[in-house]
């Protein structure tokens, strides 16, 4: 790309610390110095926003919130569908709020699958360690019922294409995460490791099951560009652990592309100044990143 890309930011619930960790972003010197900035949110909330979906009140209701965030985020995807802009950073929502909104979607990564019409792996990822989720927002006791072989296989295909498209890695190396204590320890603990996971692994052709003891290691000391993690808090706490602040969430699979920060909305601090927005600068740097080599992989 000739000049810098440009990306729509949205504030996400303005009842959280999403409009102040923006506006301390957008006015860091390296956001300024690397993209262009378009802001997607409510008036009122704290920012000055170039597209405006309807207005906050402060001590507003979290429906209304919820119903603003959902705007916003459908504004952003129309834009960045259009090409008007190159990527989408998304502020951090409140999944109930949403929900109370009108909008019934357990998080951003299933809200932008359908927008665009696409399937997606959500990922989380800094300098450390990448985790792609084959399965997301979801009880523990329904990981057994979803987890399944085709899943597995498709979110092997994603994020391979992932890699490649947003950090050039042309030959990405994975590894699944297993599902049991010590893989299943022989079917002792479970057998879905050796009758479901593995068999699924060598279809896709990445290596595992692992145990979630190791594997996460083994990818921060260098053998593998990405992990698999079955379910969403085996693979969220290694991530938090090892980069809690610096990591970056993106969703794979989309049009374009899309991070947001490592965090929530933080609603107890909102609105006192003390919200560090590290993980959103690097949000949006990595977005601005993503453009570059996504166009150039392409060319």
């Amino acid at each position: 790309m000739t000049s810098r890309p440009r990306l729509a930011i949205t504030l996400g619930d303005p009842r959280g610390i999403g409009p102040e960790i923006v506006s301390k972003a957008i006015g860091d010197s390296r956001v300024r110095a690397r993209c262009e900035i378009v802001l997607v949110g409510p008036s009122g909330a704290g920012a000055a926003v170039d597209h405006t979906v309807g207005e906050w009140t402060r001590g507003g209701s979290a429906a209304l919130a919820g119903g603003l965030a959902g705007q916003s985020i459908e504004c952003a995807v129309a834009l960045a569908l259009s090409g008007t802009v190159q990527g989408i950073v998304t502020a951090p929502i409140d999944k109930q709020a949403l929900l109370a909104g009108g909008y019934d979607f357990p998080g951003h990564t299933e809200m932008l699958a359908s927008l665009t019409g696409s399937h997606v792996a959500m990922m989380l990822a800094s300098d450390r360690l990448r985790v792609v989720l084959v399965t997301t927002h979801i009880a523990l006791r329904d990981v057994p019922r979803e987890l399944t072989a085709a899943r597995i296989i498709e979110c092997a295909k994603i994020t391979t294409r992932g890699l490649r498209e947003l950090y050039g890695i042309r030959a990405p190396r994975l590894a699944l995460c297993a599902l049991n204590p010590h893989a299943g320890d022989g079917g002792r603990f479970g057998d879905e490791d050796e009758t479901l996971l593995a068999p699924a692994a060598r279809e896709a052709g990445i290596a595992g099951p692992f145990p979630a003891d190791t594997v996460f290691v083994r990818a921060m000391r260098g053998a593998f560009d990405a992990v698999l993690a079955p379910y969403h808090d085996v693979g969220m706490t290694a991530i938090k652990v090892a980069s809690f602040g610096s990591a970056v969430n993106v969703t794979l699979g989309l049009p374009f592309p899309r991070t947001s920060p490592d965090h929530g909305t933080a609603l107890d601090i909102a609105g006192k100044g003390v919200a560090d927005p590290a993980s959103m600068i690097e949000a949006i740097l990595e977005c601005a990143r993503f453009s570059e080599v996504r166009a150039d992989v392409k060319k």
